[in-house]
């Protein structure tokens, strides 16, 4: 399966920024999913961007993004975006006779 569609960044966060993050990166609305994983690559947390994309689900998953930071001080951020499309190049002029 090809993945050329997507991308993927990776964030070194103190806990205590974690849900600050996570709610930036919702908002940016181009991201697709957030992986919430400790400093020794343990996942925490994967939330999809259909779920973050629902307003009414923010609060809960901000609750459980903020009771996970109190587990561990350092975690990573993996976040997987959508590459947007780049528009193929103009075609070239005619030829003038």
């Amino acid at each position: 399966m090809d993945n050329f569609d997507r991308m993927y960044e990776q964030f070194k966060v103190k806990s205590q920024d974690l849900a600050n993050k996570v709610g930036e990166l919702i908002h940016e609305g181009n991201v697709r999913r957030i992986i919430i994983k400790d400093e020794r690559g343990h996942t925490f947390m994967e939330i999809p961007l259909t779920i973050a994309a629902v307003g009414v689900v923010l609060a809960p998953v901000l609750a459980a993004v903020g009771a996970i930071a109190a587990l561990v001080s350092h975690f990573d951020v993996v976040v997987e975006r959508v590459v947007p499309p780049t528009a193929p190049p103009p075609p070239p002029p005619p030829p003038q006779a």
